[in-house]
């Protein structure tokens, strides 16, 4: 039996919510949301998602004390940030709590269907090694961001 697998879309705006929610429908997953970060987490602890997409701004629990909840919990779960306040600062702390990518808002259907595809197979991907993770370059897929 082949498991369904699962996106979360976590933003406090309900127009980007549901807009992400509507672009990512049929992508061969189920796609739910969620206001904020306590809302994230629950809905996580019912039911783990494959991927996250996390609005960083957002009332009650930001989304980079999300992000670190999910991953401490969940760190299979791949998290995709995405901001309409980038930040260089908010970029390296992303990555060193494990972000898959950090994306700014607007976001064009095309490359969240993209980078939301990547993130799965990232996720899909057989278990890494702990050797062959440490191998691997940290800021991958950062460069643009980090410099």
């Amino acid at each position: 039996m082949v498991a369904i697998r699962k996106v979360l879309v976590v933003d406090d705006e309900e127009i980007v919510r549901l807009s992400l929610m509507r672009t990512l429908a049929g992508q061969n997953c189920t796609v739910e949301g969620a206001l904020g970060g306590e809302q994230a987490l629950e809905n996580l602890q019912a039911a783990p998602a494959d991927v996250v997409i996390l609005d960083l701004r957002m009332p009650g629990m930001d989304g980079m004390t999300t992000l670190k909840m999910v991953k401490e919990r969940w760190p299979e779960t791949q998290v995709v940030i995405l901001t309409g306040y980038p930040s260089v600062y908010t970029a390296r702390e992303a990555v060193k709590l494990g972000a898959f990518d950090y994306l700014t808002k607007p976001v064009e259907p095309d490359k969240i269907v993209a980078v939301a595809n990547a993130a799965m197979a990232e996720r899909l991907a057989p278990q890494k090694t702990e050797q062959g993770a440490k191998a691997q370059d940290p800021n991958k897929g950062w460069a643009k961001y980090l410099g």
